[in-house]
């Protein structure tokens, strides 16, 4: 990449990039201009570092002529000197398609990053959406800590550097850069939850409630995930002591912390199969601990169902799913 002088918004993106190009690493590419910046920021870094990078940029296939949309990217990356590579992804089923679409992306990227770090270009109005969803919810602080500057996701450790800068410094940057992007038409279409938010709640509470929405929600996340990282780690003990091949034992949690029992509960039903078991789910397992006086065990989704039997609550096949009842 050509030796010059930064503008103030390359410079910004290449500063926020700086510290995660420690080693090679994957940059996620869309073509847009977050992606974009981020990858050109990236090689930037890598080039003076004497590290090697690569681009990745799957194709999910939703959309007309996204095969050449992605040719399009990764010749433009291609051009600017980083090896880049294209994967079509099969996007399957999942509570909505924009999460579904989430899912095989992932996957794809976990099998081009071949054990690397990968970097994705999440901003900060990326974040402040994210808090405001998980406001909307009515979701618990693990999910208002919204994405975190580092994560590991199946085994693939996901890089965030993009998560103190606002869009429009990508979009800024990728103009010094003198490179095309591709603006996503998905991106304008209101049927999308996360696009209402972006395009129509924000801008509304930036109106009413003064200016700075997006980073005092972006400051949300921050605070709220170093409380969820301590509720995690004191949970994890508690699972410890709590959870066996029997089941759970009721009189250990009964006498935790609801903060920390409902989270090894989760952590249970989950590990157990349970599909996305929610608060109304746990409520109801909880019921067998707190209100117990008999009553009968608790179907879950996935099939399953917990049931308490004498100090121990069990998870099992439910009776509606199947005639065995098999213990995990």
């Amino acid at each position: 990449m050509a030796r010059r002088e930064l503008t103030p918004a390359q410079l910004a993106v290449v500063q926020a990039v700086r510290a995660f190009v420690d080693r090679q690493v994957l940059v996620a590419c869309s073509g847009g201009p977050d992606s974009t910046a981020l990858a050109l920021a990236a090689a930037y870094v890598a080039e003076r570092a004497g590290v090697r990078i690569r681009a990745g940029i799957i194709d999910h296939g939703l959309q007309d002529g996204s095969d050449v949309v992605a040719a399009q990217a990764a010749a433009r990356l291609s051009g600017r000197g980083l090896s880049c590579q294209v994967l079509r992804v099969e996007v399957g089923e999942g509570p909505s398609l924009e999460a579904a679409a989430r899912q095989a992306r992932h996957r794809g990227l976990a099998q081009l990053a071949q054990g690397d770090p990968v970097l994705l270009g999440h901003t900060l109005d990326d974040q402040a959406e994210t808090v405001l969803l998980g406001l909307a919810r009515g979701s618990g602080v693990r999910s208002l800590a919204g994405m975190a500057p580092i994560s590991v996701r199946d085994g693939v450790e996901l890089r965030r550097p993009l998560l103190g800068l606002h869009r429009a410094t990508t979009v800024h940057a990728c103009v010094g850069w003198g490179i095309e992007t591709w603006a996503d038409p998905q991106n304008l279409v209101e049927d999308f939850t996360r696009v209402r938010v972006r395009r129509s709640v924000l801008p509304l509470l930036d109106e009413y409630l003064g200016p700075g929405i997006p980073e005092a929600l972006a400051r949300t996340a921050t605070l709220a995930r170093a409380d969820a990282d301590l509720l995690d780690h004191l949970a994890r003990e508690l699972a410890g002591q709590a959870v066996g091949e029997a089941g759970v034992d009721v009189e250990v949690l009964a006498k935790a912390p609801d903060a920390l029992s409902g989270r090894v509960l989760l952590g249970w039903l989950r590990q157990g199969g349970v599909v996305e078991p929610g608060f109304t789910h746990l409520r109801a397992v909880r019921s067998l601990i707190d209100d117990w006086h008999g009553q009968k065990g608790i179907d879950l989704p996935g099939g399953l169902c917990v049931v308490r039997r004498g100090g121990t609550l069990v998870l099992e096949r439910s009776a509606r799913s199947s005639g065995d009842q098999g213990r995990f």
